[in-house]
């Protein structure tokens, strides 16, 4: 349903649960999402408890919707990354680029989705589905990528390759490069947005980049 087609009742209800969002995310800059409070966002709105609760009608359904706007935010800017025809496609460095600028512009929504779970909190199956457009997008570019020496691993992934999804047919060594890809770099930014590299005296950006280089070079 387009912005032009709702009623007055769905556009207030629309604003409603986004200005909730907004409070939670100013939650969750503060102390974090396991202590997201439904009713200190009432309390903050001017609202009741359960009225805010017709608009959503617990915690998990709230963290949901963050999990799937903050997933939705990263997939739109990998697919626009991969279908700027002008610049051509962005390659493997192109989208480590583009995963560190979406990190650092707001590092409270990086760390709901990449770093430590909700306690009691399991996001519903088309949460994946929006983390599985990421992966099709990156096993794209890894395929396009040389490839390395062969590992022992490979041969394990050409068994185990479910989380491929849409490449069912992508060779071993496209997916084993995607792994590396998304387990080194969010191990080098959640170091980075944590602060762990403060007083190292080290160019953060330039690590990344020695780690960018190692991925690509074949």
């Amino acid at each position: 349903m387009t912005g032009s087609t709702k009623t007055p009742r769905e556009r207030y209800r629309q604003q409603v649960r986004e200005e909730v969002k907004e409070k939670a995310w100013q939650q969750i800059a503060g102390s974090g999402a396991s202590a997201l409070s439904l009713n200190a966002i009432a309390k903050q709105m001017g609202m009741s408890g359960p009225a805010l609760y017709r608009y959503f009608a617990n915690r998990d359904e709230l963290i949901t919707e963050l999990i799937r706007d903050a997933y939705r935010s990263l997939a739109d800017v990998f697919i626009a990354a991969d279908s700027d025809e002008g610049a051509g496609r962005p390659g493997l460095a192109g989208l480590a680029h583009v995963l560190r600028r979406w990190a650092l512009a707001d590092p409270h929504r990086y760390f709901l989705v990449y770093g430590t779970p909700v306690p009691g909190y399991h996001a519903p199956p088309d949460v994946t589905a929006i983390a599985s457009e990421l992966m099709s997008v990156l096993l794209d570019a890894c395929a396009a990528t040389p490839d390395a020496e062969p590992h022992a691993f490979e041969g394990h992934l050409a068994a185990h390759r479910a989380w491929a999804g849409s490449h069912p047919d992508a060779p071993p060594s496209a997916l084993r490069l995607a792994l590396t890809f998304w387990s080194r770099l969010h191990g080098v930014l959640s170091l980075e947005l944590a602060g762990h590299f403060t007083g190292m005296d080290l160019d953060p950006a330039l690590f990344f980049q020695a780690e960018v280089d190692r991925l690509v070079m074949p």
